[in-house]
Formats: structure tokens, C-alpha cells, sequence
């Protein structure tokens, strides 16, 4: 594992050069400052939602890496005075579906900060989130001594067809798309990484229902208080040191962990599926994509007479989705 991670490293740190310095306020981040990376591509329409909610819960600064996009995310990006923006036109595939450059970024921009690694289609939910910003979070875990905070990937969909619903840019898109399935997830352990493996919920059902086990995973580790000696090593599902992965209880009790709701079955699935379906950037060739693109065109509806509305944290942690565990 030492072995690996330094691999790692060493391959983040000869992919700098494919990453261009577009706007960079990085002088500007203070020693407490959280931090929020992404690697986007063509979400504009996303971005100023995103970016307002990220701020109203405390993240004081954004790394973004733009991956070729041409709809404006890079323009509209470069007007904000909290983010710093690098290009990257090389292959997404090849850069580890982008885990090297956040690697990179990471190690050169947000040691010994806590930092928040998300996609721009993803929530972070946490206990008390309504009413404690996620500093109160990040200091009750130095406080414990915990480095990293494990959360599920929660699905939301609308009632009908989602084209029905279009989405609107600046829109909250859980307005759209506020059900989320309660149940129907499979949970394994990684004996490799020692992480958490889950699948499950709507796109297990709906673009998987004959293969589930190819379904997308829906564990993550978005929060870290990072060292540059960690690395990232599929998406945010594992880490290394191995021990950032242990996330979970393993003597009985619960962890306090959350949740990330996924504002990905929307709208703009079709058109997105089609172009990485062509572009062939993704895990396993974009077949998840493929699946996506495929099942789309019968106009599939994600809601049945077990989905729950999202109302609020609480909630998730009453069906067992989450946890605040011993966090008061």
C-alpha cells in the first residue's frame, strides 16, 4: 500500500503540466480556510447553484479543474473572486478519470486543511447542517482526532419522466427532483482498501436492474483534513494511508457520518449521457453512460410507492442513511 500510494504520487506530480492556471486567487486562502475541489466539464447551468450553496454552508475557497468545457463554466468560473480555475484539455481517462490532478491540487493547494471534494451535481449533508455551518463539523472532528468523514451517495429523482421537469440554471434542483429510494442498497467491505462498497437505490433498479452489480458505487469520503501524503485513489471512494478509509464503526455503535444527495437524474441526463457516451472519458469504456443513454429513450420513471421525499437530515438518519453518532 506504501508502494502504491507513493505511485501515486509521483504520477499526480508529472501530470501538473497538463494543468493550466487559468485564474488563480490561491494567495488569498488562510491557513483555517475549508476548501472545495471539483473537476467540472460543461456545467454551467449548475455552477451558480452550486456555488451558493457551498458558500451559505462555509467553504471559503473552490478549486476547480475545467476539463475542456464549451458551454461558459470556464468564463462564468473565472468571475468569482473565491475560485481558483486550471485548464486541463488532456484526457480525463488517462488522468485517472481526474484523480490525478485533484491529487496534485490537493497536495500543492490544501495541506493540513480540511477540504470538501465533490462533483458539481453532488450535496453534502451532514448532522445539524440546518443550523451549524460546516465548521462547527471540521472542528468537532480535529477536536476527536478524526481525518477523514465518510458519506452515501443518495440518488434524488422527480415523480414523472424527467423530462418533464426541465431544470433551470440557478435553479435548487431537489425542487425537481426531491424523492430518493429509502431502501434497496447492497453493502460489501473493499478488503484491499478496508472502504465501505455500496450499491443500489434508482440507477441499480432502473439502468442495472439485470446487472447490479455493475451499478455505479455510492460510497464516498468527500471530507478530508488533508496531508500532501494522501492520495486519492478511485474517485473519492478510497484513499490512501488505508486507514482514511475506515470510516464506519467496527465494534458495534455508529460513526457519525453523512450524506451526498445526487442531483444527477435530471434533465440534462439525456444530453450528457450521449456526449461521454461519444467521448468514451469514463470508467469501463462509458458504459454506465451507454446504460443511461439506452434506457432513456423509453422515458423510465425513477418514483414508486416506496420512494420517500426528502425533507431534511433527520430524516436520512432515521431510515439509517446516516448518522450523527455521538456528535451533539
Amino acid at each position: 500500500m506504501r508502494l502504491r500510494r507513493k505511485r501515486r504520487l509521483l504520477r499526480c506530480i508529472r501530470k501538473r503540466r497538463e494543468l493550466k492556471p487559468a485564474q488563480s486567487n490561491a494567495s488569498a486562502i488562510q491557513p483555517d480556510d475549508i476548501l472545495l475541489m471539483s473537476v467540472i466539464r460543461n456545467e454551467k447551468i449548475r455552477l451558480p447553484y452550486f456555488l451558493d450553496y457551498y458558500r451559505a454552508l462555509g467553504i471559503n475557497h473552490f478549486l476547480f479543474v475545467d476539463n475542456n468545457s464549451d458551454d461558459g463554466s470556464a468564463e462564468y468560473l473565472a468571475q468569482q473572486a473565491d475560485v481558483s480555475l486550471w485548464h486541463a484539455n488532456a484526457s480525463y481517462k488517462q488522468a485517472t478519470f481526474g484523480v490525478d490532478w485533484v491529487n496534485y491540487l490537493l497536495r500543492s493547494f490544501a495541506h493540513d486543511h480540511w477540504v470538501l471534494t465533490v462533483d458539481p451535481d453532488e450535496f453534502f449533508v451532514y448532522p445539524f447542517c440546518d443550523t451549524r455551518p460546516i465548521r462547527a463539523l471540521t472542528d468537532w472532528l480535529d477536536d476527536t482526532g478524526v481525518r477523514s468523514f465518510g458519506t452515501m451517495l443518495i440518488d434524488m429523482y422527480p415523480r414523472g419522466p424527467i423530462e418533464a421537469s426541465p431544470y433551470h440554471e440557478g435553479e435548487d434542483p431537489f425542487e425537481i427532483a426531491p424523492w430518493f429510494d429509502s431502501g434497496n442498497y447492497m453493502i460489501t467491505r473493499n478488503p484491499a482498501y478496508g472502504n465501505l462498497w455500496i450499491q443500489g437505490g434508482p440507477r441499480s433498479r432502473v439502468f442495472f436492474q439485470n446487472t447490479p452489480k455493475s451499478a455505479p458505487a455510492l460510497n464516498k469520503i468527500p471530507l478530508v483534513k488533508w496531508n500532501r501524503r494522501y492520495t486519492y485513489v478511485s474517485s473519492t471512494h478510497a484513499l490512501l494511508p488505508r486507514g482514511l478509509n475506515q470510516v464506519y464503526e467496527q465494534r458495534g455503535g455508529e460513526k457519525t457520518s453523512g450524506a451526498l444527495l445526487h442531483a444527477k437524474l435530471i434533465d440534462t441526463l439525456g444530453d450528457k449521457a450521449r456526449e461521454e457516451m461519444q467521448r468514451g472519458q469514463h470508467y469501463r469504456a462509458s458504459d454506465e453512460y451507454r446504460a443511461y443513454a439506452q434506457q432513456l429513450e423509453t422515458r423510465p420513471v425513477f418514483w414508486n410507492t416506496l420512494s420517500e421525499k426528502y425533507i431534511n437530515w433527520r430524516q436520512l438518519e432515521i431510515l439509517g442513511l446516516m448518522s450523527k453518532g455521538n456528535w451533539a
